[in-house]
């Protein structure tokens, strides 16, 4: 009974922590805290679920004679991880911009993360990464969003995997908070197991575009590794939602593109 309501406890907190997501109120101790990243995919769930949802939703309301929408349904749909999550995970890919940016040394770029002003990098990256994803999402198809919408889970199994295996660049902060009070092993096998299934399941949906997904994912992994121990010495929760923001977007420029190859009948 101890273990249900201490798993329990970790939902909540996960979803309050990492989403907009009404929950119960659960006091923050680290009994409390040892299952939250196993739960941390399952927002990218909820993400998923709702952007198919939509998506579907305007092919639809476009095909039954209510008018060309197409662009306020693509902005709408690049909005709903924000809405959903409150932008906590955008807030650590423009505070990373701005310290990689700035070519200090790795105590001088973790102080920039700490810094709450955002700076003209951050600022221009911003520009960039929605301007970008506004040009991948008016190519939508049903397959590739069917793809797209297991991504966001994807993404947040890696950033999971990624606090509980990674070295820490900082003793305190939420990354080194979450990976002291996780049951590391256990966490470790949930979190394999959800990437296990994913990549099985994403290919299976997608075909080559799934492939596509699966493999940009491992890609963008690798570099987050290695730029956050060359630049920073280690993971920090702006890092972790740096990759998690660069990785949904490779993962859906790259569904995109395969997903236009094989139409064209370049790939079959």
């Amino acid at each position: 009974m101890k273990s249900i309501k201490r798993i329990w406890n970790s939902f909540k907190i996960a979803f309050s922590m990492y989403s907009r997501i009404p929950m119960p109120r659960s006091e923050w101790t680290d009994e409390n805290k040892s299952y939250a990243m196993c739960f941390f995919p399952w927002i990218g769930a909820v993400i998923g679920l709702l952007s198919y949802g939509v998506f579907r939703f305007s092919k639809w309301f476009d095909g039954n004679g209510g008018g060309n929408y197409s662009l306020f349904f693509v902005i709408f749909l690049i909005l709903i991880p924000v809405f959903i999550t409150g932008g906590i995970h955008l807030d650590g890919f423009l505070d990373t911009q701005d310290a990689l940016s700035s070519w200090q040394t790795k105590e001088r770029r973790l102080e920039i993360l700490k810094d709450s002003h955002a700076g003209a990098f951050a600022i221009i990256s911003c520009t960039v990464y929605f301007l970008m994803y506004i040009g991948v999402y008016s190519c939508l198809s049903v397959r590739s969003m069917e793809v797209i919408a297991y991504s966001f889970m994807l993404s947040r199994t890696l950033s999971g995997l990624s606090v509980v295996t990674f070295p820490q660049a900082r003793k305190k902060g939420m990354v080194a908070d979450f990976s002291e009070s996780a049951s590391t092993r256990i966490t470790r096998m949930v979190l394999g197991i959800y990437l296990i299934v994913l990549c099985f399941l994403i290919p299976l949906t997608g075909g080559i575009c799934g492939i596509g997904c699966v493999i940009s994912a491992g890609v963008v992994f690798g570099y987050y590794y290695r730029m956050a121990m060359k630049n920073f010495g280690g993971v920090t929760g702006d890092l972790c939602g740096y990759f998690l923001q660069v990785c949904e977007l490779v993962m859906a420029l790259v569904v995109v593109v395969v997903d236009i190859v094989v139409k064209s009948g370049i790939i079959k």
